[in-house]
């Protein structure tokens, strides 16, 4: 029997199709999902969905139909238990890689052997996580949860031609830990990295300068690394672009992150102002938990065995949609302790997901 999922829940977009897939592979349900992205200006797959697909099916040795450009309906049918191997994907666009891990990462954890994975696309896109803060800020609460990743930025892409490549090989473990991330410990210091690819190399180091004046202004140690890649470097992206990511460490070893990818015509300073107060906002708040990781965390959570519990600094409706889709998949327990837009404690009480 189908579960079906409407994709125009919550907040609608193809954070549904990811983690629906993602959850679909690891407890063996098979799925329709319809009204994919309905709520977007470009409804329906796009190549990065596809690519995303493509991979966790391969793992969950899935029959999919519906998957093409455009569609606003697949069925996905995982028929074995979850293989390991090496795997190439490319989404041949500037497709995020990053997104495309948020949901193949659940899926390798529980696999019968280890996986290594290739993705070609974009490591530095709007609307969606750098591969620095995936290998920054999720990977150490991963690994608190006893997830084994390691991830590896071989080359940057970014709109529109993409062509970034990065690595993942994953150990599966038989179960995951839950965590308990409620107390904020207070900020040790600020790093971050100030990047660009084919750019003037001065656009790199004012958002890094701008970055460092205004947060120590505020009182913190500071820190930001520049890196100004020309196409000689094999690390080099294929078309121009740049960016930063600030990132606090707490007191505890926990990190807060936020990130701002550069624009044409809009100035390098107000790049890193924006950044800038958006991460002293989140450290404003108090808690040990950003707001993109609250929504990240939601999937790892369900699946671990026994209660976990975190304080986020900001609900978003990307947050409140996987806990949505979590609880129809697994039937968890799960309180929130606040609403969208404020601080909020979040408690998920996990099913305990063992490799077969």
């Amino acid at each position: 029997m189908l579960l079906e999922i409407d994709g125009s829940m919550g907040e609608g977009g193809g954070q549904i199709l990811r983690n629906a897939v993602s959850l679909s592979a690891v407890l063996l349900k098979p799925i329709k999902i319809k009204n994919i992205r309905v709520k977007r200006d470009n409804p329906g797959l796009r190549p990065q969905h596809l690519t995303a697909v493509k991979a966790v099916a391969t793992l969950a040795s899935a029959e999919v139909s519906g998957l093409s450009v455009g569609s606003l309906e697949i069925i996905f049918k995982p028929m074995k238990r979850l293989q390991g191997g090496s795997l190439k994907f490319d989404a041949g666009t500037a497709g995020s890689t990053t997104l495309m891990l948020q949901s193949l990462m659940p899926t390798m954890c529980f696999t019968s052997s280890p996986v290594s994975i290739e993705l070609r696309g974009g490591t530095n896109n709007p609307l969606a996580p750098p591969i620095e803060y995936l290998q920054e800020v999720l990977l150490p609460v991963i690994e608190k949860m006893g997830g084994r990743f390691k991830i590896d930025l071989v080359k940057r892409g970014f709109y529109p031609r993409g062509g970034g490549v990065v690595r993942a090989q994953s150990t599966p473990v038989d179960v995951l830990k839950p965590i308990r991330l409620v107390d904020f410990k207070g900020v040790k210091k600020i790093h971050g990295l100030s990047y660009s690819c084919r750019l003037p190399g001065h656009i790199v180091e004012r958002m890094a300068a701008t970055a460092e004046k205004i947060l120590r202004g505020e009182g913190y140690d500071v820190e930001i690394s520049r890196e100004a890649l020309q196409q000689n470097d094999p690390k080099c992206s294929i078309d121009p672009g740049c960016g930063i990511i600030l990132l606090a460490e707490l007191n505890d070893g926990m990190i807060l992150g936020v990130d701002k990818l550069g624009e044409k015509g809009v100035p390098a300073e107000r790049i890193a102002e924006e950044a800038s107060r958006e991460l002293l906002e989140e450290i404003k708040r108090e808690a040990p938990v950003d707001k993109h990781l609250g929504d990240q965390l939601v999937i790892w959570a369900c699946l671990a065995d026994g209660i976990s519990e975190y304080r986020v600094t900001n609900l978003t409706k990307h947050t409140s949609t996987s806990l949505e889709l979590c609880r129809l998949f697994t039937n968890s327990r799960i309180e929130v302790d606040g609403v969208e837009g404020r601080t909020a404690k979040i408690v998920i009480e996990g099913i305990g997901l063992r490799r077969s």
